[in-house]
């Protein structure tokens, strides 16, 4: 497994890797010498850039970097510096890691919806 201490190319590695462990096919296309985390997150940036859109679902971007995998030649493109916004809830959410509230009935001071 690749090391890293990018929160982007950690939550792919994370990701691939858990693939890989479930797939014995994608586990030989992850294991190409030839491919690498830092193209991986470079495709992925330019792929993002092309679409002119700001905001992607954690499934969208792990496609991409499995179809970078997957392909022998794919066209990375010209490294670029970005900042990438990790989603951090949407992990919580996936494992359902969510804070506990104090109370029985949630938060006394936030007015329901539903007794209005």
């Amino acid at each position: 497994m690749e090391e890293t201490t990018d929160p982007f190319k950690e939550a792919i590695v994370n990701h691939l890797q858990e693939l890989a462990n479930n797939d014995a096919l994608f586990a030989k296309t992850f294991s190409k010498p030839y491919k690498n985390i830092d193209d991986c997150a470079t495709y992925i940036l330019n792929e993002v850039k092309k679409s002119q859109r700001q905001g992607f679902d954690d499934d969208e971007i792990f496609n991409m970097a499995i179809h970078y995998y997957d392909e022998e030649t794919v066209e990375i493109g010209k490294p670029i510096k970005a900042k990438v916004v990790v989603n951090r809830s949407i992990a919580a959410a996936r494992t359902n890691d969510f804070p506990k509230s104090s109370t029985k009935n949630g938060d006394a001071n936030q007015t329901s919806l539903f007794k209005l």
